[in-house]
C-alpha cells in the first residue's frame, strides 16, 4: 500500500486544529494522619479555613487548622476507608446548607442533606454555614413581643422578637418543653422555627418530631438533626448549620425563631475536635476561644432596622446581603445543661454573658410539683417591657414582686410563729399565685386566656378560693367569660391592653363567677 503524503499532512493539519493546550491546574495534597475522624493533610498550602476538601471514598472535609506545612481537617464520614498518603483534593466551595421555604417541614442533618425520608430538597439557594452577624446600624431594639403560651414566662420574663434568651437547667427539668411550647404557641403567628438537636438520641428527636406533627406545626418548623452517634464535626456544625436557614427568613423580611438544644454538646464536641487538633487545651480542657464559638454563633439573632433607606444604605455599603429586606427578626432559645445547678460553671457564664436575659429552671421546684420550674428571682429578660403588650404589663407587673415577697415569707412561716394578717394574706396571695402559673405541657395560652387568669390573681379575685380548686377554676372561668362575655377574650387579643371598659367588664365577669364558684364548691363539700 502506497504511502500519499498529502493523506498525513491533511490527518496532521487536523489533529493540531484540535488539540488543547489549555492546562488544568489541579491543588491535590496528601494525608499525613487520620483517626477518629480528623485528618492531617500536607501539601494544600493554599486551603482555605472553613473549605470542602475531598477525600478518597466520597468522604467530605472541612478544613480547620491552618498550619505551616499541613493543614487538621475534620471529616464528615467514616475514616476507615481513608488512609495516609492518599490523594486529598481541594473543592474550592466554603461549606453551604440549601435553605428557603423548601426546607420548611423536614428533618435535615447538619449538612442540609434530608433525613426524614421524603425525597431531595427541591432549593436552588444556598447560604455559608459561617456568616458575618448584621452590624449594629442595621438593627433596631427589640419592641415586638414573641408569645411562648406560658404564663410565667410571657408575665414575668417576656422574649421579644430578635432577643437571645438563654434556657438553662440541670437535666430532665423541663428546658425542652419549654421551647417546644413556643413553637407550638407560634401557630399562625407568621414566625418559622427552627429547632436544632445536637448530641441527643435519635429517639428523643423522633419524639419531638412526632410532638410538633400532632399539634400541626411541622408545617412551619425545621428539625437540624445532629444526634449522639454522629462525628463530633457534624454536632459542632449543626448550630451554624440551622442558624444559616434561619437567616434566610431573617434577610427576606420576615420573623424566624431557632432552638439549640442544647449548646453545652456543641462545646463538648467542639472540645473534642479541638484536643484531637492538638490544639492547645485551656480551663476544663476547653480550646481558648470557645467564648467566641457561641458568641459569633448568638450574634446573628437580630431584630434588623424597620427602615428601608437603612438597609438599603447597609447593602450597599456589603454590610448585609443584597436581598434583604427590612423588618426582619430572628430570635434566638439557647439551652444549656448545668451540673447540680452550677450556674457559674465555664460554659454557662459564657453564655449567659453573650443572652439578652435567662429562664433558670431548678430542680427543687420542679420536685415539688411546681411546673414549669421557672426561678423567679434568678431569671431575667433584659429586654423587659419592652417585649411585652400593654395588657400583660399591666397583670403582669406586681407579679414578681408578689412572688418574691412569697418566697420569703415561706421561710419564716415554717417557723410556725404567729403571723399577723398583712402577712397572712400574702401567704394565701403568694401561694395562689404559684398555683395560677402551673401549666401542663403542650398547653400553650394565648394573650387572652393569660390575661384573664393573671389579673384574677394578682387582684385578689382568688385570694377565696380554695388553691386545690385553682386548676378547675381557670377551665370553668374561661368556659364562663366565652359564653357569658363572648366578646371579651376578643377585644382583650385585638386591642392588646386592658382599657377602662375591658377591665370594668373584667371585674363583672370575675366577682360574679367567683361567687358561683365558691357557692358550687361548698354545696359539694356538704
Amino acid at each position: 500500500m502506497s504511502i500519499r503524503p498529502d493523506e498525513i499532512s491533511s490527518i496532521l493539519q487536523t489533529e493540531l486544529e484540535q488539540f488543547d493546550s489549555s492546562l488544568e491546574v489541579e491543588s491535590v495534597g496528601t494525608v499525613l494522619r487520620v483517626g477518629d475522624s480528623i485528618a492531617t493533610v500536607y501539601g494544600l498550602n493554599d486551603a482555605m479555613a472553613g473549605e470542602l476538601l475531598e477525600f478518597p471514598g466520597d468522604v467530605t472535609g472541612m478544613v480547620l487548622n491552618l498550619e505551616e506545612n499541613s493543614v487538621g481537617c475534620a471529616l464528615f464520614g467514616s475514616d476507615s476507608q481513608i488512609k495516609e498518603g492518599d490523594t486529598v483534593r481541594r473543592t474550592g466551595r466554603i461549606a453551604e446548607v440549601p435553605v428557603g421555604d423548601e426546607v420548611i417541614g423536614r428533618v435535615v442533618d447538619a449538612l442540609g442533606n434530608p433525613i426524614d425520608g421524603k425525597g431531595p430538597i427541591t432549593t436552588k439557594l444556598s447560604r455559608r454555614i459561617e456568616e458575618t452577624a448584621p452590624n449594629v446600624l442595621s438593627r433596631t431594639s427589640v419592641h415586638e413581643p414573641l408569645m411562648t403560651g406560658i404564663k410565667a414566662v410571657d408575665s414575668m420574663i417576656p422574649i421579644g422578637r430578635g432577643q437571645r434568651e438563654l434556657i438553662i437547667g440541670d437535666r430532665q427539668i423541663g428546658k425542652t418543653a419549654i421551647a417546644i411550647d413556643t413553637i407550638l404557641n407560634q401557630k399562625g403567628q407568621d414566625v418559622y422555627c427552627f429547632y436544632v438537636a445536637i448530641g441527643q438520641k435519635q429517639s428523643s428527636v423522633a419524639g419531638v418530631v412526632q410532638t410538633l406533627e400532632e399539634h400541626g406545626a411541622m408545617e412551619y418548623t425545621t428539625v437540624v438533626c445532629a444526634s449522639a452517634d454522629s462525628a463530633a464535626s457534624m454536632q459542632f456544625l449543626a448550630p451554624y448549620s440551622g442558624c444559616s436557614m434561619a437567616e434566610h427568613f431573617l434577610y427576606s423580611g420576615r420573623h424566624a425563631l431557632i432552638i439549640y438544644d442544647d449548646l453545652s454538646k456543641q462545646a463538648a464536641a467542639y472540645r473534642t475536635l479541638a484536643l484531637l487538633l492538638r490544639r492547645p487545651p485551656g480551663r476544663e480542657a476547653y480550646p481558648g476561644d470557645v467564648f467566641y464559638l457561641h458568641s459569633r454563633l448568638l450574634e446573628r439573632a437580630a431584630k434588623l432596622s424597620e427602615d428601608p433607606e437603612v438597609i438599603a444604605s447597609n447593602v450597599k455599603a456589603g454590610r448585609l446581603p443584597e436581598t434583604c429586606q427590612p423588618g426582619g427578626s430572628l430570635t434566638a432559645l439557647p439551652i444549656i445543661e448545668t451540673q447540680a445547678g452550677d450556674v457559674a460553671a465555664y460554659i454557662p457564664t459564657n453564655v449567659i454573658s453573650i443572652t439578652d436575659g435567662q429562664i433558670y429552671l431548678e430542680p427543687d421546684l420542679f420536685y415539688k410539683g411546681v411546673r414549669p420550674a421557672i426561678n423567679v428571682g434568678l431569671s431575667v429578660s433584659r429586654v423587659g417591657g419592652a417585649a411585652q403588650t400593654k395588657a400583660m404589663k399591666k397583670v403582669g407587673g406586681k407579679l414578681r414582686l408578689d412572688l418574691a415577697m412569697y418566697r420569703e415569707l415561706e421561710a419564716f412561716a415554717k417557723f410556725g410563729s404567729d403571723l399577723d394578717k398583712t402577712t397572712q394574706a400574702q401567704l394565701t396571695r403568694g401561694a395562689r399565685l404559684v398555683e395560677v402559673l402551673k401549666q401542663g405541657q403542650y398547653q400553650p395560652q394565648n394573650l387572652s386566656d393569660q390575661v384573664l387568669i393573671i389579673y384574677a390573681a394578682s387582684n385578689g379575685f382568688l385570694d377565696t378560693v380554695e388553691v386545690d380548686s385553682l386548676g378547675e377554676f381557670e377551665v370553668q372561668f374561661k368556659e364562663y367569660v366565652s359564653e357569658k362575655f363572648s366578646g371579651l377574650p376578643q377585644k382583650i387579643n385585638s386591642e392588646k391592653a386592658l382599657t377602662p371598659e375591658i377591665e370594668d367588664e373584667l371585674k363583672k365577669a370575675l366577682e360574679a363567677f367567683v361567687e358561683e364558684f365558691n357557692s358550687k364548691q361548698t354545696a359539694k363539700a356538704e
